[in-house]
């Protein structure tokens, strides 16, 4: 043992070694050394040995302590949370709508310490940051040869100055590392080539893969046994400058699967079935663990599908625990054989080889879930979470209909269904009405990972083609892979000229429709719907379909298998039974049904030896540069502090340490507050934050015309990020929002108290902002559910959001609320905004908030009406922990942060 080596921390003695297959010595953490220290670990799932190793390695006392560790040593099912786990991660990813802000916040720290008379370069990532650039490409141009060429161009052209600034970024910060355009998904790159299963530090230690990430999905990385979840942006940057990533000690539901799927079942189906299963079990904040036969059974790219749709049925993590599956995986993707090797050893050693059998792990909760048992589904026509059997998907779109609102449905007229519009294409006529498919889209990450369901896709659209089938010319249909991989393998098995055929040319590789860059449909295709308020269905093969998410006209969105998008884009309408009804005609007059189509497991199969190539993934994730000529063209700036444009629409120094202090400004009651909003249940954070298109008529659209921007070059809110004066605009600007102080009207607008005006919201809030009154948000359950949205915390805060008050609240968004200093508060059970009787002509204190505050601790919300009566609420704070009370008290994370580093230096 070296010098070095002897110094390093050796908490209840697990320093060890272990021999690889060459009969070469590494160094580890051993977990099971703990058990010598009366731990039994044995019985502990493994997704909480594996951040258990991350605390023995990380036990330095300070960040880490010896009791730390031993309180999660002794984890327990069924016991209270109440301890706070200080998780040190190996790595980040970011994507680039949240990984752009974050950079600019960084920027800005930099700026703020500089201003100080520091070293900028005191604000360094400490671990390794990897950013994928896979949100900017937008459906521009579908439906030919030339879509993926022409979508570049103009991602390029909008994005130059975004790009601009992220090459300054990957020259100023030594371990920030960017993945240009055109090249995958972020969290399609990760599986197949950032992820490496195990890593190694400078003193030769053999450690996990951990990570978190500024995107939801980051847990697809789950299914190839990586720990490693979404967080906001605003942890990533605390978790990157050396802060642990703190999370309550959470239960661990175990799903034991068993069977195996039917023929004609996708892992899709799968995926939807699990996200309704576990939805209604109630795992938000929970980690979920796949064990037993029918989990070691699935292949590794089913397991990713899976892992992926954690956020969706509320889990922290949906971990698949490591095994041969994993090692095949890393092969297959072009992982050296001496790393796969060393990776079976290390995780052999630690005893976490093998997906274990019923009865070895004591979990919070089990769950069981037969594979055979799994149909052929959607999801839709509002929430992930909603999965409907195919065949009742025409019944279920027909009585939505007319149901009202809060019942999930539409609320319109049953006798205007059958109203239809016709339109004149291009080169086309077409008929749109109700139910009509207007986009159909094989993308996101959730299924172009999946060679199993893309290369369905493929023979479904062969075989239709040979049956001389055609997409209805109203449908705007796309493929957007999740690497180039996907069009390697379509190349090499003949099926991309059928996908071609049908009008699903790729059009970029990046997440496309299911974030929102659908593109605009056709001007006359637009009319027919807003003119009639036609309700009008996107199918896509994503993982989100919130209301305004895909196409802010497009109102009902399904989500399905890559080959049920391809089919429902033949039958052009969503109000059909494919079990039992045809899909079109042939080109001989006779009816062709969805089973005449369908490949068999066997057909699937006998396609999938050209899937894993390992020489293909290697060339494919070699030298980014000399394979993406445009980014090479991009010019950069250079220098350890960002030179701030004031007149550029895109990047801004943030206000959030504008006249920064070393002292913290403490925690006091609020006081005279106004409602800004009063919300429903499951207000997501597509409907808080800035997403999708920009209108012109919007407060951010208001702002980008009088600076001189044309309405063409407007962009998405997602790729202005960087800019709070735009983003701020855009906060709770969302058209489908509705504010229950309007009556539920949808559209981003309030009523400014006391005068009871009628504004947006941004207006009102800068007159609120003018008058010295601080503003609440009241809303019900599940309250900021969706993406890892920054923004939906930052905006809010911006706005001058002191405290949201809501019946529950999504993990990420709550955390991140907390981290921009604005207060969480959750109604008893039983109390609600409507139960209260408050429609926003109220005045509003928090009682009992102070200094000594402690996590979770009730409070009270007093309650002045317009008529004087004066009654208090009990509240919880949902600080959820300790060093979240910090966070709050320094207006927080990264002022909390950047106070540290500072201190330290000084």
């Amino acid at each position: 043992m070296t010098q070095s080596q002897s110094t390093l921390p050796n908490p209840f003695n697990t320093r060890s070694t272990f021999t690889d297959a060459s009969g070469a010595q590494h160094s580890l953490y051993s977990l099971p050394a703990l058990k010598a220290a009366g731990f039994a670990i044995d019985r502990l799932p493994v997704s909480i040995r594996i951040v258990l190793e991350s605390l023995l390695r990380n036990c330095d006392g300070k960040r880490v302590s010896e009791e730390a560790v031993a309180e999660l040593a002794s984890w327990a099912p069924k016991a209270t949370r109440t301890a706070e786990v200080p998780f040190v991660v190996a790595r980040i990813v970011l994507q680039d709508f949240t990984g752009v802000p974050l950079l600019v916040d960084l920027a800005a720290m930099r700026a703020a310490v500089h201003k100080l008379g520091l070293d900028p370069k005191l604000i360094e990532p400490l671990v390794p940051v990897d950013l994928v650039v896979d949100h900017s490409v937008q459906v521009d141009f579908a439906g030919s040869a030339e879509a993926l060429a022409k979508n570049l161009e103009l991602e390029f052209t909008r994005n130059r100055e975004r790009y601009q600034f992220l090459k300054w970024g990957m020259q100023a910060f030594d371990t920030f590392k960017v993945v240009p355009p055109g090249i995958g998904i972020v969290h399609q790159v990760n599986l197949e080539y950032l992820a490496q299963g195990i890593l190694k530090d400078t003193h030769g230690t053999y450690y996990p893969d951990t990570l978190v990430g500024t995107d939801s999905h980051t847990t697809m990385i789950n299914g190839l046994g990586v720990v490693g979840w979404g967080v906001g942006g605003i942890e990533a940057e605390a978790g990157m400058l050396g802060q642990p990533v703190y999370f309550l000690t959470p239960d661990v539901v175990g799903v034991h699967l068993t069977g195996a799927l039917s023929e004609g079942v996708t892992a899709t189906d799968l995926a939807l079935t699990i996200t309704e299963l576990l939805r209604a079990k109630k795992v938000v904040g929970k980690f979920v663990e796949f064990y037993g036969p029918g989990a070691r059974a699935l292949p590794l790219v089913d397991r990713a599908t899976i892992a992926n749709m954690a956020p969706e049925y509320g889990a922290t993590m949906g971990f698949f625990p490591i095994d041969e599956e994993t090692s095949l995986y890393l092969r297959g993707t072009g992982r050296s054989e001496a790393h796969v090797a060393t990776y079976e050893a290390y995780y052999k050693a630690q005893e976490l080889w093998g997906i274990p059998e019923k009865g070895q792990i004591d979990y919070s909760v089990d769950v069981e879930l037969d594979l055979s048992t799994v149909v052929p589904s959607v999801a839709g026509p509002k929430r992930p979470q909603d999965r409907i059997e195919l065949p009742a998907l025409k019944e279920n779109f027909v009585s939505a209909y007319s149901r009202p609102v809060a019942q999930s449905g539409f609320g319109k007229s049953a006798d205007s269904y059958a109203q239809r519009a016709s339109v004149e294409l291009d080169n086309a006529k077409a008929e749109v009405g109700n139910g009509s498919v207007l986009i159909a889209a094989i993308t996101s990450c959730t299924n172009t990972s999946n060679p199993s369901v893309m290369l369905a896709a493929g023979l479904l659209a062969k075989k239709a083609v040979e049956r001389g089938l055609s997409v209805n010319p109203a449908v705007k249909s796309s493929l957007a892979p999740g690497s180039r991989v996907v069009s390697d393998y379509l190349n090499k098995t003949g099926l991309t000229p059928y996908l071609d055929q049908l009008g699903f040319q790729t059009v970029g590789y990046g997440c496309t429709t299911c974030i929102g860059n659908s593109g605009p449909l056709h001007p006359a295709i637009e009319d027919a719907i807003v003119g009639n308020d036609f309700v009008a269905a996107s199918v896509l093969s994503g993982n989100r379909n919130f209301e305004a998410r895909v196409h802010q006209n497009i109102k009902s969105n399904f989500l399905m298998s890559p080959p049920l998008v391809v089919a429902f884009a033949l039958a052009g309408r969503v109000d059909i039974d494919l079990s039992r009804e045809p899909l079109a005609k042939d080109k001989d007059g006779r009816d062709v049904f969805l089973k005449d189509l369908w490949p068999t497991l066997e057909e699937v199969r006998d396609q999938m030896s050209a899937a894993l190539k390992p020489e293909v993934f290697k060339t494919l994730y070699t030298d980014f540069a000399s394979q993406n000529p445009k980014w090479n063209e991009i010019p950069s700036s250079t220098g350890n502090v960002y030179e701030w444009d004031s007149a550029s629409t895109y990047i801004q120094e943030p206000p959030f340490f504008t006249d920064f202090s070393q002292t913290p400004g403490g925690i006091t009651e609020i006081k005279g507050a106004r409602a800004m909003g009063i919300f429903g249940d499951s207000v997501t954070t597509d409907h808080i934050s800035p997403a999708g298109a920009i209108k012109k008529t919007s407060p951010a659209g208001q702002f980008l015309s009088e600076a001189g921007v044309e309405f063409a070059d407007f962009n998405s809110y997602g790729s202005r990020r960087g800019n709070d004066r735009i983003m701020t605009r855009g906060t709770f600007a969302n058209v489908r929002i509705k504010n229950l102080m309007l009556g539920g009207e949808e559209g981003g607008n309030t009523l400014l108290q006391p005068e009871g005006t009628k504004l947006p919201i941004y207006d009102a809030a800068e007159t609120y902002k003018a008058r010295g009154v601080p503003l609440i948000v009241l809303a019900g359950q599940e309250y900021g559910t969706g993406s890892s949205r920054d923004w939906a915390a930052k905006g809010t805060r911006l706005l001058g959001v002191r405290a949201v008050v809501a019946q529950s609240f999504e993990r990420i968004h709550r955390s991140n609320l907390v981290g921009m200093g604005v207060l969480p508060l959750q109604f008893k059970e039983g109390t609600t905004a409507q139960t209260l009787g408050l429609d926003g002509t109220e005045v509003y204190d928090v009682v009992g908030l102070s200094a000594d505050v402690k996590p979770q601790q009730d409070l009270a919300l007093r309650i002045t009406r317009a008529d004087g009566r004066v009654e208090e609420v009990p509240v919880t704070c949902r600080i959820d922990t300790p060093i979240e009370v910090d966070y709050y008290e320094h207006g927080g994370i990264l002022p909390y942060v950047l106070r540290q580093i500072i201190g330290a230096a000084q």
